[in-house]
């Protein structure tokens, strides 16, 4: 049997190891995929540290994978040998359960995960369900493809479903692995982009990444300066902090919504009597589909939206991680296969 390279997590809590293992084959419904790139998540730490329902180790982590299709298991069409694709968080649907019987995929009570239910992309070759699979194009290279298929899919979908229009007052909290593509999107999108960080030090970037307006948090009420712009139709918080998600709700214009996509335990504390008047809410947003994935890829070759990247070799899994986990990345770690 052929053997391919793996970084595996063998306990919850452990490093990530190098090691050898037998290729897959597929199954029937499912494809094998050779692995070009695979980005690094901070939701990786649910495989790294265990705790999330499905976990078990030992477990290959990585859920940005963007390769090519090596072979493909009986009853699979629409596909062929060859082919570039990608595959994000959504790992394929059961197609029995309710959600799925209702057309809610991204809902299926079964879903799978890449790297958290099953082995990802943190090897030389993924196994999964053909369901998952994304079509990259051509324009778009594996390395740039990969972070999209997360961090992209969860700020992309989440605007182009927030219920805001072109020209409105969308603001980004947040200037990160996920800010700094939700800027870029929400710019592309046509809305009148603010960025709200903390300091002074990434307003140029924010700017240059599309922020017609910039909020430093740690000088500026940001509430009370969205108010003077007239009120955020939608704030996409791509933080983690829920105070800072907190003091950012104020402002709020009419009918206006935090959307939420970072996620944390940490809880929210807020006078609820501000959602009522103005009629405001709060959101949360998961990422999407395997077509929802080929829609953010097509759109960002379309607007020239690509992800700032660092990029380490695949048996350097341990570094990248930490390097994310820390906060250093600028802004998005991706593993390459030297594919």
């Amino acid at each position: 049997m052929a053997s391919m390279r793996a970084m595996q997590v063998s306990e919850p809590g452990g490093p990530i190891e190098l090691v050898q293992r037998e290729v897959p084959a597929p199954g029937p419904g499912e494809a094998l995929v050779r692995v070009h790139a695979c980005g690094v998540c901070h939701s990786d730490s649910l495989a790294k540290e265990g705790g999330y329902p499905g976990v078990s180790h030992p477990i290959v982590p990585g859920h940005e994978i963007a390769g090519a299709i090596e072979a493909l298991g009986q009853g699979v069409h629409g596909w062929e040998v060859g082919q570039r694709v990608g595959v994000g968080w959504f790992g394929g649907n059961c197609g029995y359960c309710d959600q799925c019987r209702r057309g809610d995929l991204m809902n299926c009570l079964n879903m799978g995960i890449p790297g958290i239910t099953f082995d990802g992309g943190y090897a030389d070759y993924v196994l999964v369900k053909a369901s998952a699979l994304a079509l990259i194009p051509d324009d778009l290279g594996d390395e740039d493809a990969a972070p999209l298929l997360c961090a992209g899919i969860t700020t992309y979908n989440a605007l182009r479903h927030s219920g805001a229009h072109g020209g409105e007052l969308v603001a980004v909290l947040g200037v990160g692995g996920l800010g700094h593509l939700g800027i870029q999107f929400a710019s592309k999108l046509g809305f009148d982009t603010v960025a709200i960080a903390r300091g002074s030090e990434k307003e140029e970037l924010a700017r240059k990444l599309g922020a017609r307006h910039y909020i430093d948090s740690t000088v500026q009420d940001p509430a009370a300066e969205l108010a003077r712009l007239g009120g955020a139709r939608v704030i996409l918080a791509t933080v983690t902090n829920a105070a800072a998600m907190a003091a950012v709700l104020g402002g709020l214009g009419v009918r206006g919504k935090l959307l939420i996509v970072g996620a944390s335990m940490e809880p929210m504390e807020l006078p609820s009597a501000m959602l009522i008047a103005g009629s405001k809410s709060i959101a949360g947003h998961a990422s999407g589909t395997s077509k929802d994935s080929e829609d953010t890829l097509a759109f960002s070759v379309l607007a020239d939206v690509r992800p700032m990247i660092e990029t380490l070799p695949l048996e350097q899994a341990g570094e990248a991680y930490e390097r994310m986990m820390s906060g250093r990345a600028r802004f998005r770690m991706v593993l390459s296969t030297g594919a």
